[in-house]
């Protein structure tokens, strides 16, 4: 028993309190929430150093034993995605100190962050399948109420096309979970693995396949991303950051959780599916976004493109496959949310983030540029930044398991990455500024800006030089997560 498995759920639920009766006191509500979301994140990393060392930490809420209880678990992967999006929370803190105005402020922009980051840990920590959808419902509404934050019609628009479709994915996942109570009369995920290992092929496969498909539109895989381009570039760059580097994350980690633990039989059958929609995945991501003029939107539609790789390591089904996942994950969770940021500081300087409206930014912002080109090299792949260690892999693995298809389209769509990212250096930064663009730069860019984008480029660089220590923690993830055993005996124990 651990009672440090519990905290990252009570600490943005504390912050996220203290900023509603701060409301009023702007400068002390940011305090609250920038202290937040620091403790947060050494919250996290003690939380992976305790798993790391002792192993899989299990609280049983209220001492009932599995799988009666509420079982709050963290092994290496959800520790790993815990510590991350506790640095995602701290620098989307820092960054909304200029990104976000009073008046979304008013409206409690900054406990509805540390609702939501409470959210995204209670997702990655929760043992049990009924308290997954409890935390997905916490995560959808902090998330719509952020979207629609400010009123503005292009939000209010984007907003229900997110809550509309989360809501379809929240039914589908509310059917699955009463099919499997109604089998086994249990919704505890160590459980329910025990109690399908002795099930006939196939009985768990349709709430398998209901939740592949509730967790692939949450993630934004193929054919059920369409509402996230439409979403994702019409509120401020923190927000638009937040749900970038986190919330299609949670789909993903939703997906490979269940699947490796809950549903191992049917994940041989589904994994053709799992590499296909992948594959289209990456595809169509990367085609969407070489279309775009907009930043935003294009970074949008990278969103869904990368959501291809991650995914691809589950359908793989192999040790070497699933680390290279759990490594893509932290690198793209850091360099997406950082470009994201890099956008919100174009626009705060410029006034728009239309490419065609762009220009001279080489010469006006040459920071901005570097911190803008390291991330851009990463997610494209380039070496020696983290994307490269990323997509090599992955690549590897595939390669290794004879998925020689799957490898030539990882590298086939990271080189349409780069052209994408070679036409927001050639618009923005490279070209003159147009002759109408209002008067060039308007500010430089604040330093309370600048220190989550600084802090991310240096992540960026350091995992890419140095992935030793990430390499191995995602190995050990990924050994955990195909080895159920560790973790079914750290939940149930004797009641195994």
């Amino acid at each position: 028993m651990s009672t440090l498995v519990v905290v990252p759920i009570l600490v943005p639920l504390c912050a996220a309190i203290a900023g509603l009766l701060a409301a009023g006191r702007s400068v002390l509500q940011r305090a609250l929430s920038v202290a937040g979301a620091a403790a947060q994140l050494a919250v996290g990393t003690a939380l992976l150093a305790a798993v790391h060392t002792r192993g899989i930490q299990v609280q049983q809420l209220g001492h009932w034993p599995a799988p009666f209880g509420i079982t709050i678990v963290a092994d290496l992967f959800s520790a790993i995605m815990v510590t991350v999006s506790g640095l995602v929370g701290l620098c989307v803190s820092l960054f909304a100190l200029v990104d976000i105005g009073p008046e979304r402020e008013r409206f409690a922009f900054h406990p509805l962050l540390h609702f939501l980051l409470m959210g995204v840990a209670g997702a990655f920590l929760t043992g049990d399948l009924f308290n997954l959808f409890v935390w997905f419902e916490l995560i959808i509404m902090t998330s719509f109420v952020l979207l629609a934050l400010g009123g503005e019609r292009p939000q209010i628009e984007g907003a229900v096309k997110y809550l509309t479709l989360n809501f379809i994915a929240s039914g589908l996942f509310l059917t699955a979970l009463g099919i499997l109570y109604g089998q086994f009369g249990t919704l505890n995920m160590a459980d329910l693995a025990i109690r399908l290992e002795s099930q006939p092929s196939g009985v768990g496969l349709p709430s398998a396949m209901l939740m592949l498909v509730a967790f692939g539109i949450k993630a934004g895989v193929f054919p059920l991303f369409f509402w996230l381009p439409d979403s994702y570039h019409t509120p401020p760059a923190a927000v638009t950051a937040l749900f970038a580097g986190l919330l299609t994350k949670v789909g993903v980690y939703a997906m490979i959780r269940v699947l490796t633990l809950v549903f191992t039989a049917d994940l041989l059958v589904l994994a053709p599916l799992i590499v296909t929609a992948s594959l289209l995945t990456m595809v169509t991501g990367v085609l969407g976004a070489a279309a775009q003029y907009d930043i935003r939107r294009l970074l949008a539609f990278h969103i869904i493109s990368q959501i291809g790789y991650m995914t691809l390591g589950l359908g793989l089904r192999t040790e070497a496959a699933l680390a290279a996942s759990v490594f893509y994950i932290v690198h793209n969770v850091i360099a997406k949310t950082n470009l994201f940021f890099v956008a919100g500081a174009i626009r705060h300087i410029r006034g728009t983030s239309e490419l065609r409206e762009l220009g001279g930014l080489y010469r006006d912002e040459p920071r901005l540029a570097a911190l803008f080109l390291i991330p851009a090299l990463a997610l494209a792949g380039i070496p020696p930044l983290s994307g490269f260690i990323a997509k090599f892999t992955l690549v590897k693995a595939a390669l290794t398991a004879a998925a020689f298809l799957p490898a030539a389209v990882a590298l086939g769509v990271g080189m349409l990455t780069l052209y994408s990212m070679t036409k927001i250096w050639a618009e923005a930064f490279w070209k003159a500024a147009p002759a109408d663009a209002g008067g060039g730069t308007r500010a430089p860019v604040p330093i309370v800006m600048l220190l989550p984008i600084i802090a991310l480029t240096t992540l960026t660089v350091l995992l890419g030089v140095m992935p030793g220590t990430l390499l191995d923690l995602a190995s050990g993830a990924a050994m955990q997560l195909l080895d159920r055993r560790q973790y079914l005996d750290a939940v149930l124990g004797t009641a195994r």
